[in-house]
């Protein structure tokens, strides 16, 4: 067996085709640097990511430029309200010539899923990728099916109080690393836009700067960024405040601190650095934690919370 490539070789082999697949996402979703970066941090964390904005503003153009320029097996999913589970996992048909099932593989047997308007299907269709995100696997028929290494489910939803929608689950949304809202283009890159090339035409041009390898690599580089005592103690302060902000019902788990380090980890890569700083977990913790928060009142924003609950925490 080949011997793991160290941190150092690999940053060395990789790191330009990272920063140059990113320069490649940047120049597609103009105006984006920082939400593109986060898009990076789900992918090298080994998580998925969820887009909420409202409709036109680019979530389904980040997510072909991100599979574009990883040259992976892309797959979309429209969801819409009469989706059915198989038609995201797959089915078993039987067939006369050898009198058995075989199993058709669906959409999510794919390097990259794209579920665009993932809230526009009603639950149990929803929960259909439960399995696959958490475990890299499907069932189907009580036999397990393995899902393609890498793999990164890419969801963008509409606001919920959009007509036609139906509310993720809290089951789901934990299973989402980041969640980043895009927003309106400034003006610059609005006018870039609208002056522009087609972003469907510019994204079918584009050729792919990581492969898969490189990406199972850079994976292996994020777990051995390193995160200090000081700075796991930092995590679990931030934790703790969850669970004793006033306003928030339900706090955030263990699991949303394993997943804000591993996050932090790989933000820490992107910026060429071995190690965390509070700096990597300060800029994640809304993405991270917002929409794993539960609110007491129905008007009150994860989102916020997670804001206050940042700032009344110091890092010692």
């Amino acid at each position: 067996m080949a011997p793991m490539p160290s941190p150092r070789m690999l940053t060395d082999v990789a790191f330009k085709a990272l920063q140059q697949a990113q320069e490649q996402v940047n120049a597609l979703v103009l105006g984006k640097t920082a939400e593109v970066r986060l898009a990076f941090v789900a992918l090298l964390s080994g998580g998925h990511l969820l887009i909420e904005d409202l409709p036109g503003l680019g979530k389904t153009t980040l997510a072909h430029a991100m599979a574009s320029t990883l040259g992976l097996q892309f797959q979309r999913v429209q969801f819409t309200s009469d989706l059915l589970p198989a038609d995201v996992l797959g089915v078993s048909i039987y067939e006369a010539e050898s009198r058995g099932f075989r199993f058709h593989p669906g959409p999510v047997f794919s390097n990259v899923l794209l579920a665009d308007e993932i809230n526009r299907a009603p639950p149990r269709t929803q929960s259909a990728l439960l399995e696959a995100m958490a475990e890299q696997q499907v069932t189907i028929d009580g036999t397990t099916h393995a899902l393609p290494d890498p793999f990164f489910v890419i969801a963008t939803q509409n606001p919920v109080d959009m007509s036609g929608t139906f509310p993720l689950p809290d089951s789901q949304l934990d299973r989402f690393l980041l969640r980043l809202t895009l927003g309106y283009p400034d003006a610059g890159a609005e006018r870039a836009l609208l002056a522009g090339a087609s972003r469907r035409e510019m994204i079918a041009q584009t050729l792919p700067s990581l492969a898969e390898q490189d990406i199972r690599d850079l994976r292996v580089a994020v777990e051995q960024v390193h995160a200090s005592d000081a700075l796991v103690d930092y995590v679990q302060r931030l934790l703790a405040r969850s669970r004793q902000q006033p306003g928030v019902r339900v706090g955030l788990s263990p699991r949303a601190g394993i997943a804000l380090l591993r996050a932090a980890r790989a933000h820490a890569l992107l910026a060429g650095r071995q190690h965390v700083l509070p700096d990597d977990v300060q800029a994640l913790f809304v993405a991270v934690a917002g929409h794993r928060l539960v609110a007491e009142a129905e008007a009150s924003s994860g989102t916020a919370l997670a804001g206050t609950i940042l700032h009344g925490v110091q890092v010692d």
